[in-house]
């Protein structure tokens, strides 16, 4: 009757540690470099604003992945939420590097609308 006891008091504290270790943060490392891959997409390479955050989520997805491969998948999380927040600023930013070139086009379009509308009416 000892043998089951003893058996139970040294498997329960093994069990219970394997299951309270941290999974593989394998979704949020598909996030992050989804969210990486639209910056780049985007053109954030190009957007000075957004190039920092940029290599920024890049150099945090390469520490996560070898936290990951060392088994610190805990800290791989960290990385990988920071990495994804990185990249979608990246994203923002070359969404905002965008939105003034288009508003800066827009204006000159504009401009030189008035002038030929301002030219045609004096013609008339």
């Amino acid at each position: 009757m000892q043998n089951p006891i003893r058996l139970v008091l040294i498997a329960a504290p093994l069990i219970g540690a394997c299951g309270a270790s941290f999974p593989p943060p394998t979704q949020r490392l598909a996030d992050a470099q989804s969210a990486e891959r639209s910056a780049r997409e985007v053109g954030a390479n190009s957007a000075p604003a957004a190039q920092l955050s940029l290599k920024l989520a890049a150099d945090q997805i390469g520490m996560a992945q070898k936290a990951m491969a060392n088994g610190d998948n805990e800290q791989a999380d960290s990385l990988l939420i920071r990495a994804k927040m990185d990249a979608e600023l990246a994203l923002a930013q070359a969404r905002e590097k965008t939105a003034r070139v288009d508003h800066q086009e827009a204006a000159a379009d504009s401009a030189e609308q008035k002038t030929t509308n301002a030219v045609q009416g004096a013609i008339k």
